[in-house]
């Protein structure tokens, strides 16, 4: 499983490609084979998934009970913005028109790594939902890793 650190940012040029980290790059396990399966994150940015975390992804999907309206609602969220992406013989993808007017890209974007899948923001938008955590690191640590 990749592990992705760190942050970049990268011009986005007129036909929506993007430049990958080498960092990043370098992190993906040979099953991915260069390829990200992209989708919509939780907060208005892109998620971009390595093909075989991307497979254990759907599996997990796959378990998830569909006889309930929220379980549809979530895969219909997830799935109808996915899709496939493959490095170019440059470090690049493309990012799908859809998605970056989601995540209001234009110019430029922040890439970030965020353990197993990789984040793409506008910049500003990054600043402000970062103003707009609650809690400081050392509490929020406490929160999610304390006992």
């Amino acid at each position: 499983m990749a592990s992705f650190k760190g942050q970049a940012e990268y011009s986005v040029d007129s036909k929506g490609r993007v430049a990958i980290p080498a960092k990043m790059r370098n992190a993906l396990s040979p099953e991915a084979k260069n390829t990200f399966t992209i989708t919509r994150g939780f907060e208005r940015c892109i998620n971009l998934y390595p093909q075989d975390e991307w497979v254990r992804r759907e599996e997990e999907i796959g378990r998830l009970n569909t006889y309930r309206a929220e379980t549809r609602d979530f895969i219909r969220s997830i799935m109808m913005w996915a899709e496939e992406v493959t490095l170019d013989g440059q470090g690049r993808i493309v990012l799908p028109k859809t998605l970056m007017e989601f995540a209001s890209i234009q110019d430029a974007a922040l890439i970030i790594g965020a353990f197993d899948h990789i984040e793409i923001w506008q910049p500003e938008a990054f600043k402000v939902y970062q103003d707009g955590i609650q809690e400081d690191y050392p509490t929020l640590a406490e929160k999610v890793l304390g006992m």
